[in-house]
């Protein structure tokens, strides 16, 4: 008799209610400790600092940490979303998607839990990262600077996170109201206002800046924490949304020193699961303990297409690329097999077989695990086997290849035009596509960047950050007959006030400062269909 596991998500999540996490054995049992409490106890036991610190970075991915439900996965789920609200990335619009309302745009309701998670989850990391800093306290102690320094990356990582969902990007906003800025000495949470878009970069560049000074020539045992490397890449990201051009290249530059790109012949297989692949500079390293603990909110139960033990296999609710982008990646690039087409196929599928099945593609269990896939179904994302039901998989939090992105835009924006069809040309002809001509598809020189991001970049969490970093359109349909459900198939003008979240109704009844974001109204079907974004025109 077939039992879908699906099933079993009431009983698991039961199960981990009566279970503790690493993250939840840190801490106190009776209730807050005062930061003094904190202190005393890490010089007494410095072990609990190292696990204090070490829970951190756990968290990043750490499932239902809020709710006992599949779309709580931390930082990695606020990845998920930032691409399917963009233009690329859909499910399909069925009653197995938790993450409609990222493609219908409902998330801006303030009592929905979708929003709530992304606002909560990098505020829970702000103030873990400030209760460690005042457990700390000041110290010369060179394992303790390193563990701050990292931690402050964290933090910064945090507002980075927050940052342009509640408002538009620096250059056209930086003196607009965007989130609170709580730092280790903020005494009054329930009377704090929003901070300015460019007060809360001037913070993240301290936090960075300190951190680039401190981690200077300390190495880490693994790429689950933070190095110059890290500290540098995400500084580059600030600095390229700021527009300094400039010190966002440098630090690119020196992001992606000692790293290089994944190979054609590596990306001619499902790949981007291992933290270990060169190619990554920082990753979220996904233990098979803490995915057991609730495997169907993970990164390998919707992103991935070769779980048995996930949303995407069971539901037939697989990540998929929108058509208008596919159609624009020529069939020379190795990219394009990155998704199966029309009929199902991609040579990255060569000799896998689904268990119990002959091919992958079109393996159907009847849902227990498997259904087949969609057309245009992701297959970057690998896992280590498949129909795996560990759901331990990696994910890449910094590539090499954003670095290398970076410093072609850097260039360009400086007038640089020559340096940066360079730095491009040789990216896509020795990595991605030996056919490749930078003028193949007839765009602007920024516009080619932009749509190289989209391919290389696609399900990484950069999906509708850049469209408003880039002041562009949320384009996602041109007429009806592409792949994006009706619910899902509208446009957005760059300035639309519903591009913005809502606060959480839990912020708004806690911090009587916060002036909410107003404007706008959830999009119908069709709406400004003729919007176009220079990419996929």
């Amino acid at each position: 008799m077939k039992f879908n596991k699906l099933f079993l998500i009431a009983i698991a999540g039961a199960l981990f209610a009566a279970s503790c996490s690493d993250i939840d054995d840190i801490k106190p049992q009776s209730g807050t400790m005062l930061a003094t409490q904190v202190q005393e106890t890490n010089a007494l036991v410095p072990s609990r600092a190292s696990a204090s610190f070490t829970g951190m970075f756990s968290s990043i991915g750490q499932p239902i940490k809020m709710y006992t439900n599949p779309d709580d996965w931390e930082f990695l789920m606020i990845l998920f979303c930032n691409d399917l609200e963009g233009p690329d990335a859909l499910i399909p619009d069925s009653g197995y998607n938790w993450f409609s309302v990222c493609g219908e745009y409902s998330s801006r309701n303030a009592n929905y839990r979708n929003p709530a998670i992304r606002y909560r989850t990098p505020y829970n990391m702000i103030g873990s990262v400030n209760t460690f800093l005042l457990s700390i306290g000041e110290t010369d102690d060179p394992s303790l600077v390193n563990m701050l320094a990292q931690a402050k990356v964290l933090r910064a990582y945090s507002y980075w996170c927050l940052v342009s969902d509640f408002q538009f990007n620096y250059q056209v906003a930086a003196d607009k109201p965007s989130v609170p800025l709580v730092n280790e000495f903020t005494e009054d949470f329930t009377n704090n206002p929003r901070a300015t878009v460019k007060e809360i970069y001037d913070f993240m560049l301290e936090d960075l800046d300190w951190a680039v000074s401190n981690l200077s020539g300390a190495t880490r045992t693994t790429k689950a924490y933070v190095d110059e490397h890290v500290a540098r890449g995400l500084r580059a990201r600030v600095y390229l949304e700021m527009g300094e051009w400039q010190k966002a290249y440098d630090d690119a530059v020196a992001a992606a020193d000692g790293f290089t790109p994944a190979t054609i012949e590596e990306v001619s297989k499902p790949y981007f699961m291992d933290i270990n692949e060169h190619n990554w500079i920082w990753g979220y390293d996904m233990t098979t303990d803490m995915a057991l603990a609730y495997r169907y909110a993970t990164t390998s139960s919707w992103l991935r297409s070769f779980s048995a033990w996930g949303y995407a296999a069971a539901c037939q609710v697989y990540t998929c690329i929108n058509t208008l982008l596919y159609n624009k990646i020529p069939a020379s690039d190795v990219r394009k097999g990155w998704w199966v087409d029309e009929n199902l196929e991609s040579p990255l599928l060569e000799g896998l077989a689904w268990p119990g099945f002959p091919d992958v593609a079109n393996a159907d269990d009847g849902g227990d695990a498997k259904l087949p896939y969609l057309p245009y179904t992701n297959v970057k994302f690998g896992c280590y086997t498949v129909g795996t039901t560990a759901n331990d998989e990696d994910m890449p939090l910094m590539r090499v290849e954003e670095m290398i992105l970076i410093q072609a835009e850097c260039q360009a924006r400086l007038g640089n035009t020559g340096q940066a069809t360079s730095i491009l040309t040789d990216f896509v002809k020795t990595y991605r596509d030996p056919n490749y001509s930078v003028n193949g598809r007839a765009l602007s020189l920024l516009d080619e960047i932009w749509f190289q991001r989209r391919v290389e970049l696609w399900g990484e969490g950069f999906g509708i950050k850049d469209c408003k970093r880039l002041n562009k359109p949320l384009v996602r349909f041109h007429d009806d007959t592409n792949n994006q459900p009706a619910n899902f198939r509208f446009n957005l003008p760059a300035d639309d006030p519903y591009l913005l979240l809502r606060f959480s109704q839990g912020e708004l009844n806690t911090n009587f400062g916060i002036v909410d974001n107003t404007g706008g109204h959830q999009p119908v079907t069709d709406e400004n269909k003729s919007l176009r974004d220079g990419v996929t025109d």
